[in-house]
């Protein structure tokens, strides 16, 4: 073990932008990630002022929209990432049991195993908690479901284990092998999985799930609302309270049959009916 190791803080300005760019940074640092309300902490032996550029280069792509604070500090290692496990606790959603690798399956549960080391994606952020929350209610078994966004595959994992059929999908090539490795993990099937986003997506859903930022919500509607078939279920997380009219605007055209809140972070369930 290294004398030292390095620690890189982001901190947002705005916090529904912290599980997109921490997904990103998750699938480019296979080290200690801690996630909060509105911040990102990265820690490795190695230095990381390449994963600060990476942010920073998928930032003006994006036109610079997303304002962060980066700070780099070098401190004395203190076994940070026995540290680190130690603070992921497994965390229970209904029938969900979602654990890192480290910890044991419980008995009587559904049990879904991710590593947060190495994935974002463990059920703690309340998007996830909520939207797995909406997945127990809405998915049955033998359906045809489509994860959007999928990042750690998580909620893929979810609906397959509840025993539907899963197609996922991701415009991140990282992300798609994280979720590959996942349902690996869990000795889990999906039907099919691709890099990219709804707009190929073969056929129509019972339903369909994309826990993804407000902006891409709103810009995908028409495509998420075509995968989704009559009397299908559309159940859409990552959406900021504050932000939350802002979707409810666009997907007026489709009956709201739920609302899930757990911290700052909203769930909506829709139907469609036509």
């Amino acid at each position: 073990m290294q004398s030292k190791y390095y620690e890189l803080t982001m901190t947002f300005q705005e916090k529904d932008f912290v599980e997109f760019i921490a997904d990103f940074v998750a699938n480019i640092a296979g080290d200690g990630l801690e996630i909060g309300s509105d911040h990102i902490i990265v820690r490795s032996e190695s230095e990381l002022s390449n994963i600060e550029d990476a942010v920073k280069s998928l930032i003006a792509t994006l036109g610079g929209a997303i304002k962060i604070v980066y700070k780099i500090e070098e401190k004395e290692n203190e076994d940070w990432v026995a540290s680190y496990q130690n603070s992921v606790a497994p965390i229970e959603v209904g029938k969900f049991y979602i654990y890192p690798s480290w910890y044991e399956a419980k008995e009587g549960k559904i049990n879904i195993k991710i590593d947060p080391t190495l994935a974002f994606g463990s059920g703690h952020h309340g998007s996830t908690f909520s939207c797995l929350s909406a997945i127990e209610t809405y998915i049955q078994k033998g359906q045809r479901v489509l994860d959007v966004g999928c990042g750690s595959g998580i909620l893929g994992l979810a609906a397959r284990k509840l025993g539907a059929k899963v197609d996922l999908c991701d415009t991140d090539p990282i992300s798609v092998d994280s979720c590959e490795q996942n349902f690996l993990l869990n000795s889990a099937e999906y039907e099919e999985l691709w890099e990219g986003s709804v707009n190929q997506a073969q056929g129509e859903y019972d339903v369909v799930i994309a826990n993804i930022i407000v902006d891409v919500l709103k810009f995908i509607v028409h495509d998420l609302t075509r995968a989704t078939q009559k009397d299908g279920i559309l159940i859409l997380s990552g959406i900021l309270d504050k932000k939350e009219k802002q979707v409810t605007e666009v997907y007026e055209h489709l009956e709201l049959v739920e609302r899930k809140q757990k911290d700052e972070w909203v769930t909506l369930v829709y139907k469609k009916l036509n």
